[in-house]
């Protein structure tokens, strides 16, 4: 094998290993729980992504991991189901060839919001990851009733309009998905949303909320997704997920 073989082959095991773990992390900070999803693009073919196969998230392994086009095939002959949302990840993709990484969960803090006029607007620094605009998407104004699953590339394509250029969306009565350049930033903005919706709704019994401004939801984004504080609080939640010392 050549060096530039051996090189490749390192670049995407390491990716598949962040993939496994941002799967048990997400699971262990009750952002996924047996239902929900997190992919990563193929670091050397932006026309692939990676996605465990249908799989409660805190025990994905790296076995269950599977490649994809952007039309949600699978690359290979393993006979194991995939997950039939994977659709909601390949049209991001296809999408926004910015966005690197994409969880879809059903937080049960989040999910109110997605039923009611609330804002769900960054309230704390922590939570300026998510952006200030967090748009609501509705199957039923393009699919009328549905089983409520984004299961094919028309509606993922849908979803993915109505996320347009942010960094979170919200799923009329199903959850929410979040993305980003890369799996560390999607887990952080995948918690703070789920933060953040813990915290206005507590704030809401006491009182009005303040949010954030425009310009503190920039800056502060800016810093905490810059790569310090990222893998600062990467290496908290693999540690909370027994990948100490990895």
């Amino acid at each position: 094998m050549s060096a530039e073989a051996i090189r490749e082959k390192n670049v995407i095991e390491a990716t598949l290993t962040t993939l496994v773990m941002a799967n048990r992390i997400l699971a262990r900070e009750t952002i996924i729980d047996n239902f929900g999803h997190v992919s990563v693009r193929h670091p050397l073919n932006p026309d692939r992504y990676f996605l465990s196969r249908s799989r409660s998230p805190e025990i994905v392994t790296r076995d269950d991991i599977m490649e994809f086009t952007l039309e949600g095939e699978q690359i290979g002959d393993d006979p194991r189901k995939p997950y039939a949302e994977r659709h909601i990840h390949g049209a991001i993709y296809k999408d926004r060839p910015d966005v690197h990484a994409v969880t879809h969960h059903h937080a049960r803090s989040v999910l109110p919001f997605t039923m009611c006029d609330a804002s769900l607007r960054p309230m704390f620094h922590m939570a300026s990851v998510i952006g200030a605009e967090i748009p609501v998407w509705d199957s039923q104004d393009e699919f009328g009733d549905t089983n409520m699953l984004v299961d094919s590339m028309a509606m993922g394509h849908s979803l993915s309009r109505a996320l347009g250029a942010n960094r979170v969306a919200l799923l009329r009565g199903h959850g929410a998905i979040c993305a980003a350049t890369d799996l560390k930033s999607v887990v952080m903005i995948s918690i703070g949303l789920r933060d953040n919706a813990e915290l206005i709704q507590a704030t809401r019994l006491l009182g009005a909320v303040t949010y954030l401004t425009d310009g503190e939801i920039d800056k502060a984004s800016a810093m905490l997704l810059s790569p310090m504080p990222v893998a600062r609080a990467w290496d908290y939640w693999t540690a909370r997920a027994g990948f100490g010392g990895i």
